[in-house]
């Protein structure tokens, strides 16, 4: 049987942060948002939550990109300004769940796609923080994670998987897709496992020494 893209997400609903990137809302990433606990949207971000009729319970960044209407109808006090210009807003957005609300999960939509820097610059943050299926970037068609420890996965067998690191030290072991490996390089750009293949409804990751990128193309 198929697992469905998000049903994990489903069951067990999490808090959502919408960043101000490319997205092809779809009927279950709605339902996610509608679902969420709290809702958070980073600068822009809240565009797009306002024109489906959804007030964002915070809205964090340098506030460039909202729109005057949007500001109004959310109301100043769910405002967080952070001017910093050293950080993204997506940095200052998950500063703020994970810090000041304390949130210990979080599902994040309009990281992926769109322009290349700010995917890039998305992933990059990801492998920073590498919290494992607590922090999840995901789109119509991805899920994308980083963990530092190992980890099982839920998949289809003859799911699309691709797995690398930024860091040329760590090794990775892998089970459960068409071509394994054990403690080996998988550093971007040198050699990751692109384009591997799910074998049956388990993917297993263990990381050695660092953080490991897990990609998953839905279908």
């Amino acid at each position: 049987m198929l697992r469905p893209r998000y049903h994990q997400l489903m069951e067990h609903p999490t808090s959502v942060l919408v960043l101000n990137g490319d997205l092809k809302w779809t009927e279950g990433l709605e339902h996610l948002v509608r679902e969420a606990p709290v809702v958070l949207a980073a600068d822009g971000g809240a565009n797009a939550l306002a024109r489906m009729g959804l007030r964002p319970d915070a809205v964090i960044g340098d506030l460039d990109s909202i729109d005057a209407d949007t500001r109004i109808w959310i109301g100043e006090e769910r405002l967080h300004h952070r001017p910093d210009q050293d950080q993204t807003d997506f940095q200052k957005a998950l500063a703020f769940a994970f810090g000041d609300l304390e949130i210990d999960r979080l599902t994040v939509l309009g990281a992926l796609g769109g322009r290349l820097d700010h995917t890039i610059g998305n992933i990059s943050v990801l492998a920073r923080e590498a919290r494992g299926s607590d922090l999840l970037l995901i789109s119509e068609r991805e899920q994308v994670l980083a963990t530092t420890r190992p980890i099982e996965l839920e998949s289809n067998p003859g799911e699309t998987w691709s797995f690398w690191t930024f860091d040329p030290k760590v090794r990775v072991t892998l089970k459960g897709v068409r071509w394994p490996v054990e403690k080996t390089q998988l550093t971007v750009g040198d050699r990751p496992s692109i384009s591997n293949e799910a074998a049956g409804t388990r993917v297993q990751v263990v990381p050695h020494g660092g953080a490991v990128i897990v990609y998953r193309l839905c279908c």
